[in-house]
């Protein structure tokens, strides 16, 4: 029996494996699908999440290595895996999560839906720093609006330029806390515009239901209401025969002939632990950033000594990720509230998108403003600064039994929290690489971090910080804890913590600078493709899966059109 030789070959399941998947087996190309972690559909009983009380989890919702969200976050990964280990250079202190399931991040995520802007690609023409995309708005606004349609997102056309329109399904009404929020916002002239998250508030096919406002998105849904690269991209590629789909499965390289081409890859079975390889025209790596950099610098051979794609020793630098802070306050006019599950979605109904483009900052690029609070069904951990509370209004502080019963019941929906998402600037140090001495379970070499966030971030959370406690007194909320300060950079998250690394394998027109050309192939293996955020120059004050999804759509035209005209 002839070896299988397919299409395509596609490393990875998340946002930009299943884009890539779907996209290519719909026009009829032979895929493989190759996943790290096991298959997940949150629909089936035996791994449901969704609508469980508490006491259903041995652990009632408490956290585990493989869900450091707790028991009932859908996600199967985390910072922190057996076998996986990865390192640090010097002090850096990088924080990698990788997602072991179907769908990848997409299970995790909290289906915060941005497009990039005008302003976003050309960042060097505004500041000087960092470098341009190659590619503008207009190349990937197409992509975005194609994606809208087929996902569903909903939110508001409010003509913003760096915050483009889209098509919207209805978004809806802010909960009781929001619009303390957006009370507060007007008081500090911050604009608050609805969510935009990737949600089914009206039936867009038969295949997915709408979504039933439980508030439970980061347990992923059972009846596919909210967007997972499993449930809306690799399920239906499945039903068409094209896909054949490997998971357990680790690549640990890339294979190339006599001439340099790529031929197939190199994986682990990571059930018998076997090493086999599969054969294909052409490798799509969308493993994530790091991981995907990672496979690249492993693909070693007499054509590519420094591996994959790293002539120009640009694989793995540039690495970055979005800088994060958050407060939170107590709101007493909140109090003793009728308990109630808020009617919503998972998260956040409205948000605040960067509005100081013009200001004169000591710090350069944005950040938005995500909101956090009201009610929804308790689970582990759900106890919050019960006893802060009551010393603000100095009452008893401390008790259990009823004492505590009451006082969650006075204090339940009583809290306004605000996270801050912003962008950072590209630094060539910043990078990745393989440790020389370190490898995990299967003999693979780990990556090594080496990473500091440069003065720009650090001011930014500073301006954070003052930002969220001004709009939370403006909220009518008395801010918990202290302001950091200096000595503990403003708050400012680990690199890493915001799960939103991108840059490893940038794009670019020149190969001495850039890893691949603006559809994400490489410029040392024309039938080697990037298709998740390591081809981002830089990263925007936005949440990456919507660029992500749209250039890896664009990715996969192109390599279509490049098997049509006989180039791959």
């Amino acid at each position: 029996m002839a070896e299988q030789i397919y299409d395509a070959i596609i490393v990875g399941s998340g946002a930009g494996g299943g884009m890539a998947t779907h996209q290519l087996a719909n026009a009829g190309l032979k895929v493989a699908l190759i996943e790290a972690g096991d298959f997940y559909d949150p629909a089936d009983e035996e791994q449901r999440t969704q609508l469980r009380y508490p006491w259903e989890s041995p652990r009632r919702g408490a956290s585990t290595r493989l869900r450091p969200f707790g028991d009932y976050n859908s996600c199967i990964g985390g910072w922190e895996l057996d076998g996986e280990p990865y390192t640090q250079k010097g002090d850096t202190e990088f924080m990698w999560w990788r997602g072991r399931m179907l769908g990848g991040r997409t299970n995790h995520w909290g289906r915060i839906s941005l497009r990039f802007g005008p302003l976003d690609f050309k960042r060097k023409d505004i500041d000087g720093l960092g470098d341009n995309w190659p590619i503008g708005y207009q190349d990937i606004s197409p992509y975005y609006d194609k994606v809208d349609k087929l996902i569903g997102i909903f939110g508001s056309n409010e003509g913003l330029y760096n915050d483009p329109d889209g098509y919207f399904l209805p978004a809806p009404k802010p909960r009781l806390h929001e619009l303390y929020y957006i009370d507060g916002a007007r008081k500090a002239n911050i604009p608050v515009i609805p969510a935009r998250k990737s949600i089914l508030t009206k039936r867009i096919n038969n295949d997915r239901g709408i979504c039933f406002y439980c508030g439970q998105c980061s347990r992923a849904c059972g009846i596919h209401a909210d967007f997972s690269s499993s449930t809306v991209l690799i399920y239906p590629s499945l039903n068409g025969g094209q896909v054949d789909l490997l998971t357990n499965s680790m690549v640990r390289e890339v294979i190339t002939d006599e001439e340099g081409m790529a031929t197939g890859v190199r994986y682990v079975n990571k059930r018998n632990q076997r090493e086999y390889e599969l054969k294909g025209r052409t490798v799509i790596l969308a493993a994530s950033a790091c991981s995907t950099a990672r496979i690249l610098l492993n693909s070693k051979s007499g054509q590519h000594e420094n591996g994959l794609g790293n002539n120009s020793d640009n694989v793995g630098r540039y690495l970055h990720d979005s800088t994060g802070a958050s407060r939170a306050a107590f709101l007493p006019d909140l109090m003793d509230r009728d308990i109630y599950n808020e009617d919503g979605v998972g998260g956040m109904h409205v948000y605040s998108p960067w509005w100081l483009e013009e200001a004169n900052l000591d710090f350069t690029r944005g950040y938005h403003l995500e909101i956090g609070g009201g009610m929804g069904m308790p689970s582990y951990g759900f106890g919050f600064a019960v006893n802060q509370y009551n010393q603000y209004l100095g009452d008893r502080v401390g008790g259990y039994g009823n004492q505590l019963r009451d006082d969650i019941r006075k204090f339940y929906g009583a809290r306004l929290s605000i996270a801050c998402r912003g962008e950072s600037i590209p630094q060539y140090t910043n990078r990745c690489e393989l440790d020389p001495t370190v490898v995990d379970e299967w003999g693979i070499p780990v990556l090594r971090f080496d990473y500091k966030w440069t003065q720009h971030e650090i001011n930014q959370a500073r301006h954070m910080q003052d930002t969220m406690e001004e709009l939370l007194e403006a909220s009518g909320g008395i801010v918990l804890g202290n302001k950091p300060g200096a000595d503990q950079n403003y708050g400012l998250t680990q690199p890493g913590e915001i799960i939103h690394e991108v840059g490893t394998t940038r794009m670019g027109t020149d190969p001495r600078t850039s890893v691949t050309n603006e559809f994400g192939q490489l410029h040392d293996v024309k039938n080697v493709f990037v298709a998740d955020a390591g081809t981002f120059v830089s990263q925007a004050d936005k949440n990456p899966t919507w660029t992500i999804l749209a250039l890896a759509w664009r990715t996969s035209d192109y390599i279509v059109d490049q098997m049509k005209q006989r180039n791959l």
